[in-house]
This record gives structure tokens, C-alpha cells and sequence, in this order.
């Protein structure tokens, strides 16, 4: 950890109660801050204000009273997720008072080397693979943290200035990280997701290359290189460009040609040795490839990674085999984009369980996927008579359900063996469960009770 003095004797308002504001109030303790914490809700656990208040930290919780804009404060640690036109966050954009969140945090007080991902899709999947690699060749610690549920600064406190710390950095944290320069900075891919909480494309990708803002011809910025557009927004940053492409359109970084994978030329495995199924997969492959050769890691190392690691939870999880039908996992696919190459990974027979709160996109483009890999789909929440009109456009047969729960049984009446039962929603889940990760854990929890098995 980096000692630093900008906050000491600074009143600092942490906003949100996520485990990433709970560990800044604690260390912005450490650092000498005056700090008060808000959130919105009131904490059904009584332990968390208590251990707040016992660290000398303000708590204010059940409302974000405007009042706090009038404080005074010098700066604001605001949960990524608080959008900006929050009222009190608003009030204090208004007056000029700094915002950041936890990552910026943690940033400045980290002291080793750093390695970002963002990206639309496949973010946690190429961070997991990249700490991985290094850390099979690396003499000193490798950790990852950030918007893979590990608070960034929490970490930061315990490295020191040999250690690696790979970062998954969502666009909402990225937007109040102004300082934030890794040596290695990655982005997997750049769709059009969040348009709620950004308003447009152009700041969507905005907020995505602040993860280059700062990066020198020194640094390297990867970069899938599949589409015109990424080739272009990589042109807006200083670093040096590592590009890897799964459809062989550069040789200057890590690719694919006649199913081998490449680092500039030389050969490093085979795609079908990879463990991940999907193209996804293999394109989260060639970005931590990238990162791990850029950082020294041997071909050795790689190929252990990529044989052996069966996938992030929620991610395309490989859940069980059950008379010969396979279940599959992937909450995480909360857009279109995610759904069509989780899709792409089978060639088998899929039953599509799908649906989720409606953001007001249509689905259309989702009717040749559907027409070559789904053989039946259960719809259900928000978007299900979306979801539904995709799959009558498409010719497949669809079942309604109450959710991802309900919709296991169902789904099952309608497979055969050889058949794959995939939960992938390419929508969000707010509208029935709190998070992916909880519709997740209890589709898991639905095929148990199925099956009388236990995940694998």
C-alpha cells in the first residue's frame, strides 16, 4: 500500500453500502479522513452501522438527504451503480465537488502493477484467466479485485510495489476513476449495453477508454480488433496497441489461423484444447494471452490455465449431466450480444430458458440464433411476450413461466437426451431477483431439486 496525505483532516462522503463504500470508509479512516457514510437503505444488518460507527465514521442511512450537499464536503466516494442524476449527486456535480469511486480509490493508494479490463461482455471471465496465467510464473503475489466482487482498495492495502493486481472495471466505475493508469489495460469488446445510466453510445465508450486516458506509449492497451469500429476507438489512445482477433485480422498481437492460436507468430495451442467452450471464450482467451505474454508468462503456463479452468460462476457454468441432458448457467448474459455467443458455443440441441426485465430493446436480431441452435424456449418476466413473438418469428416452440426457478421443470418436460438446458436471459434480472448472481444461484438450486444431484 501506498502511504498518501490528500485526505488527511478531508471530509469525504462515502454514498452506498456495497462492500466496495464499506471497505473505502474504513480506509479513508486510515487515511485521516472525517468520514461519513450514506446509503439510500436502511441495513437489515445491524452489524454493519455498528462497525462503521465504531471506526469513528458518521452513519446516515434509510434516504440521501440533500441537506449533505451543504456540508461542505471535499469529496464524494459514490457507489458505481448511483447514477448521476441522483438528486444529492446531482447537487454536488452542480457545485464542483469531486466524485470518485472506490476504484479510483484503491488506485491511488496501490503501489505494484496493474492490469484493467473492461469491456461489454466477458470482463470476469479475462480477468480470472489473466491473473491466473501471470500468477503460474510469478515470484511475487498476483491478486484480482474490482467489479469481480473483490473491492479494489481492499486488496490494494495488502500488496506491495513486486505484486500484480488484475482489475475487472465496469463502465460505472470507470467513470469516476480520473487518475486511474494501468500498465496493461484491456477491452474485450464494446456493445451498446447501459444506455440507461450513460444516455448514449459515444459516453458508454467514453467511460470504457478512461481505462486508457492516462496510458503512455510505454503502457499497452489490448484490444479486440474483430470489428472496424474497436480498430477505431483504439486509435484514441496513447498506448502502444496489442490487438488480438479470433478472425485472424492482425498478426501483431495474439490470434487465431486453421485453429491455432498464435502470439506474433508463434504458436501456442490449439482452440480446441481450450477448456471454455464458445467463441466467446476463445476471444477471452487471446486478451489475457495477450496480457499474460506482455508480462512475461511462458506458453507453458498458458496452456495449464486454458486446459484446466472450467469457467467463472454465472458465466456459461457448466452446472451437470443428467440422463444425458446437459445444464448450463449463464445468468451473467443480461444483453443480446452475450446470449448469441453463449448460443454459438453449442452444437447440440438447446432448450433456452430466457427473459428479464424489459429495457425496452427488441429481440429480433436474436432469429437466425435461435432458428440454428434452439430447439425450445420457456420465457418468462418483463420481456417474456418479447421473447415469446422472437421465438414464434423463429419457429420454435415456447412455453410461458413465472421465472428462472418455475421454468426449470418446464424445460425439462420438453428435452431429450442429448440435449442442452441453458439458462441464458439476454436481459437483466432486476425484475424478479436482485442480481444475475442470485437468478443464477437459484436456477442451480431449481436443477437439484430436478435431478436429486449437486452441482458439479
Amino acid at each position: 500500500m501506498k502511504k498518501i496525505d490528500e485526505y488527511q483532516g478531508k471530509k469525504v462522503l462515502v454514498m452506498g453500502f456495497g462492500i466496495s463504500g464499506i471497505n473505502a470508509a474504513h480506509l479513508l479512516v486510515k487515511l485521516g479522513a472525517n468520514v461519513t457514510a450514506n446509503d439510500k437503505a436502511t441495513p437489515k444488518n445491524n452489524d454493519i452501522v455498528d462497525d462503521l460507527e465504531a471506526d469513528g465514521i458518521r452513519v446516515i442511512t434509510g434516504d440521501n438527504p440533500i441537506s449533505l450537499a451543504n456540508e461542505g464536503f471535499d469529496v464524494v466516494v459514490k457507489n458505481p451503480g448511483i447514477p448521476y442524476d441522483n438528486p444529492l449527486v446531482a447537487a454536488f456535480v452542480k457545485q464542483g465537488t469531486p466524485i470518485i469511486t472506490e476504484a479510483e480509490l484503491g488506485w491511488q493508494i496501490f503501489d505494484g502493477h496493474l492490469v484493467s479490463v473492461t469491456g461489454s461482455n466477458g470482463k470476469t471471465t479475462t480477468t480470472t484467466l489473466t491473473q491466473l496465467m501471470i500468477a503460474e510464473n510469478a515470484k511475487h503475489q498476483v491478486k484480482y479485485a474490482g467489479n469481480i466482487g473483490i473491492s479494489f482498495s481492499k486488496i490494494a492495502e495488502d500488496l506491495g510495489p513486486d505484486d500484480t493486481l488484475v482489475t475487472e472495471l465496469s463502465s460505472f466505475q470507470l467513470l469516476g476513476a480520473p487518475t486511474i493508469h494501468p500498465h496493461i489495460a484491456i477491452i474485450t469488446n464494446i456493445f451498446s449495453n447501459h444506455l440507461d445510466y450513460h444516455k448514449t453510445r459515444e459516453n458508454y465508450i467514453n467511460a470504457k477508454l478512461n481505462i486508457t486516458r492516462n496510458q503512455t506509449k510505454d503502457d499497452f492497451l489490448v484490444i479486440n480488433w474483430d470489428r472496424d469500429e474497436w480498430q477505431k476507438i483504439a486509435q484514441r489512445s496513447q498506448a502502444t496497441i496489442v490487438p488480438f482477433s479470433r478472425l485472424n485480422k492482425s498478426h501483431d498481437g495474439s490470434y487465431v489461423e486453421d485453429g491455432m492460436i498464435y502470439w506474433r507468430g508463434q504458436e501456442v495451442m490449439p482452440t480446441k484444447d481450450i477448456r471454455l467452450i464458445g467463441p466467446q471464450n476463445v476471444e477471452n482467451a487471446l486478451a489475457a494471452i495477450a496480457a499474460a505474454k506482455l508480462s512475461g508468462v511462458t506458453n507453458d503456463a498458458i496452456k495449464k490455465v486454458l486446459t484446466t479452468f472450467s469457467g467463472v460462476r454465472h458465466r456459461l457454468q457448466y452446472v451437470m449431466e443428467y440422463q444425458e441432458r446437459l445444464f448450463y448457467n449463464d445468468s451473467k448474459s443480461t444483453d443480446i450480444e452475450a446470449t448469441e455467443v453463449a448460443l454459438q458455443g453449442f452444437n447440440r440441441p438447446v432448450i433456452l430458458l430466457a427473459g428479464g426485465l424489459d429495457r425496452g430493446y427488441t429481440f429480433e436480431r436474436l432469429v437466425p440464433y435461435f432458428k440454428k441452435h434452439v430447439k425450445a424456449m420457456i420465457v418468462f418476466g418483463e420481456c417474456k411476450d418479447k421473447m415469446k413473438d422472437v421465438g414464434n418469428q423463429a419457429g420454435v416452440p415456447v412455453v410461458e413461466s413465472e421465472n428462472a426457478i418455475t421454468a426449470v421443470p418446464e424445460a425439462w418436460k420438453l428435452s431429450e437426451p442429448g440435449d442442452v438446458i441453458l439458462l441464458s436471459p439476454a436481459n437483466a434480472s432486476w425484475d424478479q431477483f436482485p442480481s444475475f448472481e442470485v437468478r443464477g444461484d437459484k436456477f442451480i438450486e431449481a436443477v437439484e431439486e430436478l435431478t436429486g444431484k449437486k452441482e458439479q
